[in-house]
């Protein structure tokens, strides 16, 4: 029977990341059979799981297996796995698409990568791209696959020059085998097909994946002594040996979360965490649990170094793997960690949970909530130990995650609100605890200020702050967007009140009530002017230097959360805000001057907008009109200098 054979065109951007695996990758080679032997555990695991209801899938084939099978005269390598198998459409779902979603995240991570040789093991893992991480050492690849259950089995096939081949084809048994045509290599590059270069590569990478990882080795044994011929002094004639095949395992396939601590290395605790995270940097920490008792469950928790790149993606994965008597379960427990632990890795071995169990019976399950309880402890614990230093890096990394917990878990807001970190205004760019900020307060300081917005240098010269820099206030700057939920939430630590640094009167000194009654009217005069622009025009109780600044009311939306909340497609009403005036400022003396001396004054309307745009540029927003704004400040400035030139006698045309 004569198959149809299908072309079928990569869509552009996949063509790219062929393009960057293939051109970019060279410096990681062997991270392609890392990618197919993780390629075919998962399919193992799948049909393992399906075992569980379905005992008859697995047919008489239960010796769950991957087979590594290397032709040094084809110059070929497979990777075969008897796991789930794929149909045909999965194939050119799956395989000819590439990742969908991930494609273009995996393009966009390149971009940020200054260098490109070092986005290969980490990025290959993360997007979901790995398959195809055959293409670095492959000329031409070629996948034969058969779905559980079904009769017939699928070719696919590519030298990964834009397009691939599709096909029906036969295979005896389920499962799915991968074979590389290997590229002519140089002297000093691997070989793949070399016995003890794959040895090599399965330690280093696989040493720790659940299935046997095996091979067909040819060793020397030696022949019986019937077998051997002998002359008449009974020496033997000819070969004494003959060259037997036969499979060997080459991982160990040890659970690792399974032994003591006390037999377990920091490398192989190490080369474990690549394995599951797709991570090629160590991680930053790790714990490994074992719980006894009424209930007993294994743990190896792992805090990455850094945030993957794919951290953002919608659809990636949490990662916690859950196990029960070592059979895989899934591999994005959600119910174990908390959303704010979700960048946590590793693995949870739990003998008692019901195998058959979905998701809505995990969120339901006593035991789960138990092991939830004792992770989330033991992760505080972990990190409340860890050293400034390595805790600083921990949080640059994951602060704003963590951060998530404080509006979100209520029973761990204390624990939590002592590893929030923030800079000051006092801490030099580095990174201080709300303990150690209560701890340095001045002594009739009642209230903990803090000021949010996009980046710390613009809050750091925040006309909001100079009043309180005066007083040698220091004052947390927050840049994260949740910080600003962070503060509602918490409204305290250590009975401090948080106390916003632009909002409602800082109660540090009243204004003069000569000053106050002296410009009650220009106020009236600014407050009219500027109409539905403001709420009110007061003397401000912030500014020292500075000629204006905005305010809101103490329960006002900050600009920088009316500014969050549009960018995530909320509507909101732009809060009125009150323009505060620096009433010892000389320029505002001098505006008042003049206000006082005519009314009608047409530039007294120009210093009024004036003073608004200027109270919104200091805070970091745009101007409405800058045409107008630039107008007039061409207009003070040549005004400016006339005057100078006037007085000095040598008056210049305008």
């Amino acid at each position: 029977m004569e198959h149809k054979k299908e072309t079928h065109q990569f869509k552009a951007e996949v063509v790219k990341v062929l393009n960057l695996i293939i051109n970019s990758l060279y410096s990681h080679p062997e991270i392609f059979l890392r990618e197919l032997i993780s390629n075919a555990s998962d399919a193992i695991d799948k049909i393992r799981f399906k075992s569980q209801t379905e005992p008859g899938i697995l047919a008489k084939d239960t010796e769950l297996r991957i087979r590594i099978i290397p032709d040094p005269k084809a110059r070929t390598i497979t990777v075969e796995d008897n796991g789930i198998g794929m149909t045909r459409d999965e194939v050119v779902e799956n395989i000819g698409t590439i990742a969908q979603s991930g494609t273009k995240a995996f393009l966009d991570a390149v971009e940020t990568m200054k260098k490109k040789e070092s986005i290969a093991p980490e990025l290959i893992g993360q997007f979901g791209v790995g398959f195809y991480s055959s293409f670095i050492v492959a000329e031409k690849v070629t996948l034969v696959t058969r779905a559980a259950g079904a009769k017939t089995a699928t070719r696919w096939e590519s030298t990964g020059d834009g397009s691939y081949t599709v096909e029906e084809t036969t295979r005896k048994a389920r499962g799915t085998a991968v074979t590389l045509k290997l590229k002519e290599r140089s002297e000093d590059e691997p070989d793949y097909t070399d016995e003890w270069t794959i040895r090599g590569v399965v330690k280093r990478h696989s040493d720790f994946v659940s299935y046997p990882i095996v091979m067909d080795v040819e060793r020397d044994e030696p022949l019986a002594d019937v077998e051997i011929l002998k002359d008449s002094d009974g020496k033997p004639i000819g070969e004494t040996t003959r060259k037997v095949k036969r499979e060997e395992t080459l991982n160990s396939m040890k659970a690792i979360w399974a032994r003591n601590k006390s037999e377990v290395t920091e490398e192989e605790y190490t080369e474990f965490y690549k394995h599951i995270s797709h991570d090629w940097n160590p991680p930053l920490e790790h714990i490994h649990i074992r719980f006894e008792g009424t209930t007993e469950y294994n743990a190896l928790l792992y805090i990455p170094s850094r945030l993957p790149l794919d951290f953002s993606m919608r659809e990636r994965k949490h990662g916690i793997h859950l196990y029960c008597k070592r059979v895989f379960i899934m591999d994005d427990c959600k119910e174990l960690v908390p959303e704010y632990f979700s960048f946590v890795q590793g693995v949870v071995d739990a003998p008692d949970l019901n195998l058959n169990i979905s998701r809505e019976i995990l969120q339901q399950d006593s035991l789960v909530r138990n092991i939830r309880r004792n992770l989330i402890k033991r992760l505080f614990d972990l990190l409340e130990g860890m050293d400034k230093e390595k805790y600083d890096r921990f949080y640059a990394e994951f602060g704003p995650i963590l951060k998530i917990g404080i509006p979100t878990d209520h029973d761990n807001r204390e624990r939590l609100s002592k590893l929030l970190r923030y800079q000051t205004t006092s801490s030099g760019g580095g990174y201080v605890s709300l303990a150690d900020y209560t701890a340095r307060m001045q002594p009739d300081q009642d209230a903990i200020y803090y000021i949010t917005g996009e980046n710390a240098a613009t809050l750091q010269g925040s006309p909001h702050l100079e009043r309180l820099k005066e007083k040698g206030i220091e004052v947390v700057l927050m840049t994260d967007p949740v910080d600003e939920f962070v503060v509602q939430v918490l409204r305290t630590f250590d009975s401090k009140k948080f106390t916003s640094a632009e909002k409602g009167d800082l109660s540090l000194g009243s204004v003069d009530e000569k000053k106050r009654h002296e410009f009650g009217g220009f106020f009236d005069y600014l407050k009219e002017e500027l109409g539905d622009l403001v709420k009110d025009v007061k003397a401000s109780t912030h500014l020292k230097d500075s000629l204006a600044c905005l305010s809101g009311e103490t329960y006002d939306l900050s600009p920088y959360l009316e500014k969050i909340l549009k960018a995530t497609g909320q509507k909101t009403e732009p809060a009125k805000r009150i323009l505060e005036i620096n009433v010892d400022h000389a320029a505002v003396g001098n505006i008042k001057f003049l206000f006082e001396k005519n009314r009608e004054d047409p530039l007294l309307k120009d210093y009024a907008r004036l003073l608004f745009d200027l109270a919104l540029i200091a805070e970091g927003s745009k101007v409405e009109d800058p045409a107008r704004f630039s107008r007039t400040i061409g207009t003070i400035m040549a005004e400016a200098i006339t005057a100078e030139e006037l007085i000095a006698g040598e008056a210049i045309e305008v």
